[in-house]
């Protein structure tokens, strides 16, 4: 375990942002480690409290970031004060916490580590768990009426675990750290079941049902709503139809986001009441976008980047793609080793595409040979020391008409949204 030394104690008031950020990395030696018990211990030393605003947990393979945005602007329309807890930051660490719509300044997030620096002692924390403890803290003192909080990996054992929602989401199930949550969806299932409480509504996006998510409606005593079952939708060539068991709206916009999201949102919507008429609705679906999910950054040639890491999210990707037009279609690629390279690239081999691939300079980043040696040995492939590098490249390239897209990790998109905010990759 990392302990302050009585100099740095004494000043940690004077930390920056980024030093803390530095203190985080150095606290556990491990990135990852499954279990609450420390978690718990230090949130109940910070005497954070919930119980004056309604929680809404939201756990999934894939699908959580964009449903919490899509419930985001829910709430802000319906005048709602709401606090939103979302991991991992794209370019800005503040990210992961917005108040009102707005990310919490520096200022405040120092603050709130303070707070977790004092109450955690000699408790060892890892980065994720000492970040969540600093963004619930911040929600918490914010009074929001609202907390959208999402789970960062799994369910049961995740951080953000230690509050008991009022509401429990559970956008969708596929194989994804399966070292940590098992090498099936049905052990995958059984581990983001573990958001559940007793007596406490869940709304179930995922369409398959697994036997994991059944058994944990029933041992919790759920009020679950099942999505095909219990509300749906019907996505037309321009229009959404949605319903469930009391309303019915026709006629709403094509969302930005995935379909399966914001049927999941409305759900939640009706759960907590918002008082949202058809035409805000549709408002809502126009606003909700979200940085890094089949964003366009650039035109001419189209550039669009997209943090899809897993199969689930690199099939829907591929969906996007098929729906654009486009002359020559240039595939940047950069990942991490411990995902399953294999399967989420598997679909796109039937593209006629030129790979750019960019070795991720991250400990689990996957290096541009690496990737190459899954490819088929029919692919146009370049390989690059960094993905920056192979976007570069790409954009020398590709003429206006031409589409690149940039996928495969958050860290991927980063290293562009960076690039492209400091006018380099324009």
């Amino acid at each position: 375990m990392t302990i302050l030394s009585p100099i740095q104690a004494s000043n940690i008031e004077a930390w920056s942002l980024n030093d803390w950020l530095d203190h985080l990395s150095v606290l556990h030696p491990k990135n990852i480690e499954m279990g609450l018990e420390r978690v718990v211990e230090v949130y109940q030393r910070l005497n954070i409290s919930f119980s004056a605003q309604t929680v809404v947990t939201v756990a999934g393979t894939n699908g959580k970031g964009t449903t919490c945005a899509f419930l985001e602007q829910a709430c802000l329309t319906a005048g709602k004060r709401v606090g939103v807890y979302s991991s991992p930051h794209l370019i800005h660490y503040t990210e992961r916490v917005r108040i009102q719509g707005h990310d919490a300044d520096e200022a405040a997030h120092c603050l709130a580590f303070q707070a977790v620096e004092r109450a955690r002692r000699d408790i060892p924390l890892t980065y994720f768990e000492f970040g969540t403890l600093a963004g619930l803290k911040l929600i918490s003192d914010a009074k929001v009426e609202i907390a959208l909080l999402e789970v960062g990996l799994g369910g049961r054992l995740d951080a953000v675990n230690v509050v008991s929602p009022d509401i429990a989401v559970i956008t969708s199930i596929d194989l994804d750290h399966q070292d940590w949550l098992g090498d099936t969806k049905e052990l995958v299932a059984a581990e983001k079941a573990g958001i559940m409480r007793d007596g406490i509504p869940v709304v179930i996006g995922e369409p398959v049902k697994y036997q994991g998510l059944v058994d944990a409606v029933m041992r919790f005593h759920a009020d679950a709503y099942w999505q095909h079952q219990d509300f749906e939708y019907h996505l037309r060539k321009n229009q959404l139809d949605w319903r469930n068991t009391q309303v019915s709206y026709t006629a709403l916009p094509v969302p930005h986001i995935p379909v399966q999201n914001v049927s999941t949102g409305l759900q939640v919507i009706q759960l907590l009441k918002l008082e949202l008429c058809e035409v805000q609705l549709a408002q809502v679906i126009e606003l909700t976008r979200l940085p890094g999910r089949c964003q366009i950054i650039a035109q001419f040639p189209t550039v669009m980047v997209d943090v899809a890491h897993n199969p689930h999210a690199t099939a829907y990707l591929l969906t996007q793609i098929r729906q654009r037009a486009y002359d020559n279609l240039y595939l940047v690629v950069g990942m991490l080793k411990d995902k399953d390279i294999r399967a989420s690239l598997a679909s796109f081999i039937e593209l006629d595409a030129q790979w750019m691939l960019g070795s991720l300079d991250v400990p689990r980043g996957a290096s541009a040979s690496k990737i190459k040696s899954i490819l088929d040995d029919n692919q146009k492939v370049l390989e690059f020391d960094s993905i920056v590098h192979a976007y570069q490249k790409a954009k020398t390239m590709a003429h206006e008409h031409d589409l690149i897209v940039v996928f495969g990790s958050f860290f991927t998109v980063s290293d562009i949204l960076k690039l492209i905010n400091e006018g380099i990759g324009e």
